[in-house]
């Protein structure tokens, strides 16, 4: 028995949608619907994304870099003249640059489109920023 309760005596639900009723219910389950709908749109989303194709380009166009909407690069073009075995150094710092470009326009593309779906939620910090698959709420 809690402290300053005698016997017989119901605890008092102080917070509002917390059990005590049928109104505490409705809530949550009107939360978990929206929940899972924004789950639903979100795997949509997630869908859309991993059709789309983001190119980058480093050295004038010396070096172009196609990635696919799950981070993966599906294209990797180099112009022969950039090709020059007493420079290897800069070629691999062309191919790192338009990789780290075409992964940066692919990460904001996809922060866009989630948080349409999130209403600002915050990130999810499995690539589309910080709630991660739980929304934030400890448990899920």
């Amino acid at each position: 028995m809690g402290r300053g309760m005698r016997p017989g005596k119901k605890p008092k639900n102080r917070q509002p949608g917390m059990g005590g009723g049928r109104g505490g219910q409705a809530d949550m389950q009107k939360q978990l619907r929206q929940l899972q709908a924004m789950q639903a749109e979100m795997e949509q989303v997630q869908a859309e994304l991993a059709e789309k194709e983001i190119t980058a380009t480093a050295g004038g166009g010396a070096v172009e870099v196609v990635v696919n909407g799950n981070k993966e690069i599906t294209k990797l073009t180099i112009d022969k003249d950039v090709v020059d075995p007493d420079d290897v150094e800069m070629l691999q710092d062309l191919v790192i640059a338009a990789v780290n470009e075409a992964m940066r326009q692919m990460e904001e593309l996809s922060e866009a489109e989630m948080s349409k779906v999130t209403g600002g939620l915050g990130g999810f910090g499995d690539g589309f920023g910080g709630l991660g698959g739980g929304f934030g709420i400890p448990g899920l």
